[in-house]
This record gives structure tokens, C-alpha cells and sequence, in this order.
């Protein structure tokens, strides 16, 4: 039976990850100097998979990731990878939002969204979304192998909902250019959504 890998890669750092603050959908920000710096030292160092299809989320900062790792290879845009809406977080730091009782009623779970932004219930469904979207194009295309430039905390999310081993969203953290490997079973898929993370990038 034909199986399938996806690779999943967080994108390079910004100046607002630097910085500590939300960066969600709503900030489109570029890659920092230090960011493109780490990116290019990794792709001199490390064999990224060789792939036969690249898939980024829209926002500027994994469009320049995808760019700087697979250089070449022209990137099929994903609009429902983009990152959580944090909606009027966005931009501010932990520090700047202590003072919010929606910031604290949000982090404790006692509401599942910010205000004016999107819940973790909506944000899971639309990274499968994506990802089913991906997995439809690459069957359709006959592709085995292909690379997803994506948002640290979309893949967290994504692989806590739908991966095996089973974790907790927060157990797969992953740095910037780094991320993990799935293998896609087309009958375990199709049946029950579930992938195999079986490495780790």
C-alpha cells in the first residue's frame, strides 16, 4: 500500500517572537535578520528531507522560511494553515495583558477565545482542514513526499488532535526551522484522521 510523508516546519523567528508578543494572523511580519541567519545556518548543516512538493501557510514569515530551505521549488499556498487569531492580543505581550481580566479568564480556560478572535475548537478544525487538503492534493498528484512551512503553534494544536503517539499539544513544541515528520496511511487516514508522527526534524 502507497503511503504518504508530510514534513512539518515551523517558520523562521520575527521581531515580534523576539519580543515575546501574540503574533497571530492578524500581523504579517517578515522574518528578522536573526531569523533568516538561523534558517540559512541550518539549511548549510542539516539535510532537510527531499521532497516533491511544498505547501506553506500564506503569512510572509513561512513563505520566506519555505523559500530559504527549498530554494527552487514554487510553494502551494494554504490558506487555512494560517496562524490562531488572537484577535485584541494580538501584538501585545503576556506582561502588557496582565492587567486584562479577559487576558487571565483566557489562560485559565474559563473563556475559549480572546475577544474578537478565534477559539482553540475553531483553530484545530481548520488545521485539519488544511492538512486533509494537503493529503487530497497529493494523492490527486501522485506526490509521496512534501515539506508544510507552518506556525509553531498550529503544528502543536494540528498534531495534539490528529497524531499518534497521542500528546498534549504543548509536548510538540518545536523551534523555529525545525518540526516533525508524519507518515500518512490512506485507510487509517480515511477512516479515522489519524497520522503517525514518526520523526523528528
Amino acid at each position: 500500500m502507497k503511503t504518504y510523508k508530510i514534513h512539518l516546519i515551523r517558520h523562521g523567528i520575527t521581531d515580534g517572537n523576539l519580543l515575546g508578543q501574540y503574533i497571530g494572523s492578524k500581523l504579517d511580519l517578515p522574518l528578522c535578520p536573526q531569523g533568516v541567519a538561523e534558517l540559512k545556518k541550518l539549511n548549510e548543516s542539516y539535510e532537510y528531507p527531499t521532497i516533491s512538493a511544498l505547501y506553506t501557510s500564506p503569512l510572509l514569515r513561512c513563505k520566506q522560511t519555505a523559500s530559504i530551505l527549498f530554494p527552487g521549488f514554487e510553494a502551494t499556498e494554504i490558506p487555512e494553515l494560517t496562524e490562531y487569531d488572537f484577535g485584541e492580543f494580538e501584538g501585545k505581550t503576556a506582561e502588557q495583558l496582565e492587567v486584562s481580566e479577559d487576558y487571565l479568564k483566557w489562560t485559565s480556560g474559563k473563556i475559549s477565545a480572546p475577544p474578537s478572535g478565534e477559539s482553540n475548537e475553531d483553530f484545530i478544525k481548520r488545521q485539519v482542514l488544511g492538512l486533509n487538503l494537503i493529503v487530497r492534493d497529493m494523492m490527486d498528484k501522485g506526490v509521496t513526499e512534501s515539506a508544510v512551512i507552518m506556525h509553531g503553534g498550529a503544528i502543536m494544536m494540528l498534531l495534539s488532535a490528529c497524531a499518534v503517539p497521542r500528546k498534549r499539544a504543548v509536548e510538540w513544541v518545536s523551534e523555529s526551522g525545525h518540526g516533525y515528520s508524519l507518515l500518512i496511511t490512506p485507510s487509517l487516514y480515511h477512516s479515522s484522521g489519524i497520522v503517525e508522527v514518526f520523526d523528528s526534524i
